[in-house]
């Protein structure tokens, strides 16, 4: 299952004892395209920036979220710079406080870290199976792997005060950290639900620690992109937004 529909954001206010309880708010945000994207790479932890076509999606979102009068109380980047670039301009009108933090990286892809997706297939073939306990690109990090990184990551961000985050990540991570939140397990050889982020495409969820309860008011919101697109929608306009992560 591939989840990348949007779905409309709306406003939750939860009330406890008839006073007002202030919930986790986050929102997040894959990077912009990147030079790594356009030339069909496996990027991993190699550092790419954001293309001219990047930059216009982050600065887009950006002003899409001056216009909702969006705030955010800290934005969490990865310190990867397709990821830090796309969260300077989507925080330029915001100006809330940025802290790169190495735990919202993207995976690790070992020996395809930097490869083209043809040079992979020769040099890096796929094994015919992978458990979620095996390596991914020979050395770099596996489903399982990956996955207690995510949840180490949600831990940290369930331990600030109760607020409005940015996280600003990659596809594979953003994934991986889906999963944590969902309490969902990774499956042997990528099998099992997909979250599929495009570039600048964001997911908005609220917890409420006080019944361990999570919802998701988007997914992979991309409609900041329409100005980018004259005359179509953007799922018509070809390489407006690309999927390597």
């Amino acid at each position: 299952m591939i989840v990348s529909q949007s779905i409309q954001p709306k406003l939750i206010i939860a009330l406890h004892r008839k006073e007002v309880v202030f919930m986790y708010e986050f929102t997040l945000l894959r990077h912009g395209e990147s030079q790594g994207n356009i030339e069909s790479r496996h990027q991993g932890q190699s550092d790419w920036p954001l293309t001219d076509l990047g930059a216009h999606q982050a600065q887009a979102l950006a002003e899409r979220w001056q216009r909702e009068r969006r705030s955010f109380d800290r934005v969490i980047s990865s310190p990867l710079q397709r990821a830090r670039q796309t969260a300077e301009l989507a925080n330029a009108p915001i100006g809330a406080p940025l802290e790169l933090d190495q735990d919202f990286a993207e995976r690790d892809l070992g020996d395809l870290t930097g490869l083209t997706h043809e040079e992979a297939s020769h040099s890096v073939p796929p094994p015919p199976f992978l458990t979620p306990y095996e390596p991914y690109g020979n050395t770099g990090e596996g489903q399982w792997q990956l996955f207690l990184r995510a949840g180490h990551a949600l831990q940290k961000l369930l331990r600030l005060p109760q607020g409005k985050y940015l996280v600003v990540s990659h596809r594979g991570f953003l994934g991986m950290l889906m999963y944590a939140i969902l309490g969902m397990a990774p499956h042997a050889n990528f099998q099992g639900p997909r979250f599929h982020f495009q570039n600048t495409g964001f997911a908005r969820l609220t917890y409420d620690n006080h019944k361990h309860q999570w919802r998701l008011f988007a997914f992979n919101d991309l409609s900041h992109l329409e100005s980018l697109v004259e005359g179509r929608t953007i799922l018509e306009e070809s390489g407006l937004i690309t999927d390597s992560s």
